[in-house]
Order: C-alpha cells, then sequence, then structure tokens
C-alpha cells in the first residue's frame, strides 16, 4: 500500500516539518510512504494531476488556516476521479470538527491533535487488511469517537527526520521544533487547551542541529511556543548553537519575562545575525492580559526586552494583538507606543482570529465578538471595538511595516514622531491621509512609497517645517534607494556650480581609492539646508555600489566647504 503524505503551504519557502514526522514514525509498518509538497499558488489543476500521479491508495493532506479550502477542493476532486482513493485529514484545521464533519466532505478518517500515534495505528491496520481499532485522537465515519488525544510520551521516539533525509534542506528556511506544548493557556491559542510540556532530549536536539548546522541551512525556525520554557534547557542549547554554528540564522519564540540574569548574560555574547527572538506582548492591558489568561509580568517583559536591545546583537520582533478583550481603539494605540518605546527592530500588529479550538471561541457572546466564519477567522467586532476601529487598526498596522519597520524612513520619523508626541497619533494621522486618498489599493514600488510620503507632507504641513520633512525624506531616500539621474525626485534640490560639480567628482575619487570598486558605481549629490546636525546649506554625496550577492551598499560623504 502507498500513502502520500502531503500538504499546500503559503510560500515555497516553507519546507514541512509535520510530513517528515509522520513519515519517520510510521517507518516501515504501514508501506510505502511518499511526501510530497506543494504551494497554494500553484494552479489547482497542476496539484491535482501530480498528487494522482503518485498513485497512491492512500493520500493524508496537512490541513492549516492558509490551505483550508484548497485542501478541501482537491480532496472532493480525488475522490471524483477514483472514489476507492482512502482520504485522510489531519492537521490544526480539522482536529477540532464536530461529528457532522463526514456528512459534508468526502474524507476517510481524521486524525485529531499530534498525529503519529493515530496516523501509524491507521496505516498499519489499512496495510494489513483490517479495520482500524477506536483510538483517541483518530476520528472515522460511523464510529464513536474516543475522548482525549494519543500523545507520546517520549518525543525521541520519533526517529530524526533529518537524519533520515525526509527534509528538505534546500529552501533556505528549516523549521525545527524542540519541544511541543506551550505552559500558558492564553485564551486566543489553541495551545491553551493543555499546558503541559513535552521536549526532545538533549543529546536528540544537538544531534539534529548539527546535521542542520554542518549543512549550513540558511535560516533555522524553532517552532516551540515558547521556548525558553526551561531556563537551563534553553541556555544548553543557545550554548550548543554558539558553540557550534557555522553560518546558520536562528528564529526562536520566547517570554521575554522569563529570561533570568544567567541566560541574559549568555545571550551577550551572541554575534550579529544569528540570533531573531519573536516575544509575544499582545497587550499593555492588564485587565485584558488577565481575561485572556496569560501570566506574564509587563514590568519584567519590558526589562528584559530594553536589556536585549541595549547589550547584545539579537533581532527582536515583538507582536501584539488587536481586538481582545476589553481593549478599545485608544487603549490599543497606547499599547503600540508602549510597545515602539522599548526600542524592538520589528512590531507586528494582528487582528486576533477566533481559531478552532481555542477557548476564546467558545467566548464569543461573553465577550460580545463576532468574527469571519471562514479562515482565518478574524475577529469582525466585540463589545470593547467596532469593525471601522478594527479596519484602522489594520491600516495603522499596514503603515508600521512600510514606514516603521522597513527601516527606510529613519531621519523622517524620527522629527515626524516628535512632531505628534506620540508614533501612534503620527501613524493615526498618515493612515487618514491613506483612506483620503485611497492609496490601499495601490500597489506600490518603493519610490513611489516615498513619493506618497512626500504628497503626505505636502498636504499637511507648510513653510520651513515642510521644507525640513522633505529634505529629511531626501535623505533617507538616497540612503536606501539609488538616485537615477533625469528622474530626481521632487524633494531634492541637485542645482550644483560648476565648481560644486568638480569638487565632488574629486571626493569621489578619493572616497573610492579607500574601498573595493568591485560592482556598478554610481554616485549622487545634492543641497541641503535645514538638516538637523548641520549648519545652512550642506551638499551631501551618496556613492552606491552594487554587488551580486550583496545588494545596494550606499555611502554617505559631507562635502567640505
Amino acid at each position: 500500500m502507498r500513502t502520500l503524505l502531503t500538504t499546500l503551504h503559503s510560500k515555497y519557502i516553507h519546507a514541512s516539518l509535520a510530513l517528515p514526522c509522520l513519515a519517520s514514525y510510521c517507518g516501515t509498518d504501514c508501506g510505502d510512504i511518499l511526501i510530497r509538497e506543494y504551494t497554494v499558488n500553484q494552479p489547482r489543476e497542476a496539484v491535482l494531476a501530480q498528487i494522482v500521479e503518485c498513485d497512491a491508495k492512500v493520500i493524508c493532506f496537512s490541513v492549516y488556516l492558509w490551505n483550508r479550502v484548497a485542501t478541501f477542493e482537491l480532496v472532493e476532486c480525488l475522490k471524483r476521479i477514483d472514489a476507492n482513493l482512502k482520504i485522510v485529514l489531519g492537521g490544526p484545521e480539522v482536529s477540532f470538527e464536530d461529528d457532522a464533519f463526514f456528512a459534508h466532505y468526502p474524507a476517510d478518517a481524521v486524525i485529531c491533535g499530534a498525529g503519529e500515534v493515530p496516523l501509524k495505528h491507521l496505516l498499519s491496520a489499512w496495510q494489513r487488511g483490517e479495520a482500524p481499532e477506536p483510538l483517541p485522537g483518530l476520528c472515522l465515519p460511523c464510529q464513536s469517537q474516543l475522548s482525549g488525544l494519543s500523545l507520546l510520551s517520549d518525543l525521541d521516539a520519533i526517529p530524526s527526520p533529518f537524519a533520515a533525509g525526509l527534509v528538505d534542506l534546500t529552501r533556505g528556511l528549516v523549521y525545527y521544533e524542540s519541544s511541543r506544548g506551550c505552559p500558558y493557556t492564553c485564551s486566543f491559542c489553541m495551545s491553551a487547551l493543555d499546558d503541559r510540556v513535552s521536549s526532545y532530549s538533549l543529546p536528540r536536539i544537538k544531534a539534529d542541529l548539527k546535521l542542520l548546522i554542518d549543512q549550513r541551512v540558511a535560516k533555522i525556525k524553532f517552532v516551540d511556543r515558547t521556548f525558553n520554557y526551561h531556563n537551563q534547557r534553553s541556555r544548553e542549547i543557545f550554548a550548543y548553537i554558539l558553540e557550534h554554528n557555522q553560518s546558520s540564522h536562528f528564529h526562536f519564540e520566547i517570554g521575554a519575562h522569563l529570561l533570568d540574569a544567567e541566560t541574559l548574560q549568555l545571550l551577550t555574547t551572541v554575534p550579529d545575525g544569528v540570533f531573531q527572538f519573536e516575544i509575544g506582548v499582545q497587550s499593555t492591558l492588564p485587565e485584558t492580559l488577565q481575561r485572556i489568561g496569560r501570566q506574564a509580568s509587563l514590568q519584567r517583559l519590558a526589562e528584559n526586552v530594553r536589556f536585549l536591545q541595549q547589550y547584545t546583537n539579537i533581532h527582536l520582533h515583538l507582536d501584539l494583538i488587536a481586538g481582545l478583550p476589553g481593549e478599545d481603539y485608544q487603549q490599543f494605540l497606547q499599547s503600540i507606543d508602549w510597545t515602539y518605546a522599548l526600542g524592538a527592530e520589528h512590531l507586528q500588529i494582528e487582528p486576533v482570529k477566533l481559531l478552532p479550538g481555542a477557548p476564546l471561541r467558545a467566548q464569543v457572546e461573553q465577550w460580545g465578538i463576532e468574527y469571519n466564519p471562514n479562515p482565518p477567522y478574524t475577529i469582525l467586532r466585540s463589545n470593547s471595538i467596532d469593525f471601522a476601529a478594527l479596519q484602522r487598526l489594520q491600516g495603522i498596522s499596514s503603515l508600521l511595516d512600510l514606514l516603521v519597520c522597513s527601516g527606510r524612513f529613519g531621519h523622517l520619523l524620527q522629527q515626524l514622531i516628535a512632531e505628534f508626541s506620540r508614533l501612534s497619533l503620527l501613524l493615526e494621522d498618515l493612515d487618514g491621509y491613506w483612506r483620503e486618498n485611497q492609496l490601499y489599493y495601490q500597489q506600490r514600488a518603493v519610490r513611489d512609497l516615498y513619493l506618497q510620503i512626500d504628497g503626505y507632507l505636502q498636504n499637511r504641513f507648510r513653510g520651513d517645517k515642510l521644507a525640513q520633512y522633505r529634505e529629511l525624506l531626501g535623505r533617507d531616500y538616497a540612503l536606501h534607494e539609488r538616485v537615477v539621474s533625469g528622474s530626481v525626485p521632487a524633494f531634492f534640490d541637485p542645482n550644483l556650480s560648476a565648481n560644486e560639480r568638480e569638487a565632488v567628482r574629486i571626493r569621489v575619487k578619493e572616497e573610492l581609492s579607500r574601498i573595493d570598486r568591485s560592482g556598478k558605481i554610481q554616485y549622487f549629490a545634492a543641497s541641503f539646508y535645514h538638516l538637523p546636525g548641520f549648519s545652512g546649506r550642506t551638499i551631501l554625496i551618496f556613492i552606491y555600489v552594487a554587488k551580486t550577492a550583496v545588494g545596494l551598499q550606499v555611502r554617505e560623504l559631507v562635502l567640505e566647504r
């Protein structure tokens, strides 16, 4: 019996971890097992044809938020092509369905929760030509489901899919799991149903990491819900990576409030570009944190984030969730300002999603929540916040990504935030302009974004303040985008005298004699009159070095008078 394990990723760069773990655990007891991975962006007919060509008798799909609809379309087509095919569905999107599921979808089995034990139980029975006995976590049509899930007491019982060569290491990104579960019970998360945490053994983790490091995988993303739930364990893994890493970058989701002094000290030794921490702040309103069951000290979180920002090279990514119970629009704006003040490189805002199985979905009447019944189950309104306010926050989230997190507007933003006194008020004003001019509905190149910001500045300011802000915009533009002769944006003054142009040429020649000149080199010079830190008219020179492997490098020079 041949079984195909498959899924539809949101992007090609993603490589499945679930499918290789399932295949590794099933081993040789379940017949021939294939793994094939596709994306939701591929033509559905092409994916269908490739699945059929595998000539499998059993087809197992991992179902997630982003692929639920597309997966069910494929399932319906496959059953029409061959009614004898056995279809098995698993993953978080089908783990909480009721008994009516089989009446609507032509599946032969559904795996709930962790899939290794129930899938092996199911496939080995079918391999023997038998009907599987009831088992927790395995749902079959016309069979009473046993309560509970079938969980492994020892995660090391799953043979390493990396050592077995079952994981595609060529895509630049590999997901890695060192533990399962989460000690916290945040009501918006499916992990809230069980606060138990189990870990692979440290020797197993180290062996897997050594293999990935030796293969020079570009990015290794830990999928642990709270990687540092145990400080001694996380320190040992951090230390092992720091000792053996060659060129890989590592991403962890951590609880910043859990970091102790010894762990923080170790993290001061992390080289630049090696670690990224994703830290869930979610809300800064104590009542909201209490309502969602989030046990985290905001004071301790803030102290540790500031320490990481000041004393380590770790890239910090902070998350906020809009629409949580009890937090209104104005309060969420305050959460933005509080979190931004911590100084992290990236701040992300997402609306809360009412995920299947998450306790918050069962509390919607209590909080007056309405949500989209289709994936990704995004909140539409609640007693605390209406749809219009959520839409404004969605716009603010987009502007935050484009203007703040991109790092492209550092000089201008510094002054504009001071002008408005709070980042959230600036973003709110930008959102108003964006909506007035329907800019959210326009696709834009980077150059267009700068031009749109220039339009905003001219709409909102006048006189010397406008002149200064446009010059700051120009400086930001020149530091991140090559200024092309013949299409210089209007916020630059490129007019120089003949003597100044000659002085610029000589200064550029001097600078080029000091640097590696491989790659395409160009330069641009302009006059500035209102830049903070400069006195009067100043000529800035921007040298652009474009290298294939590195991208665009920019040097800024001041032409001495």
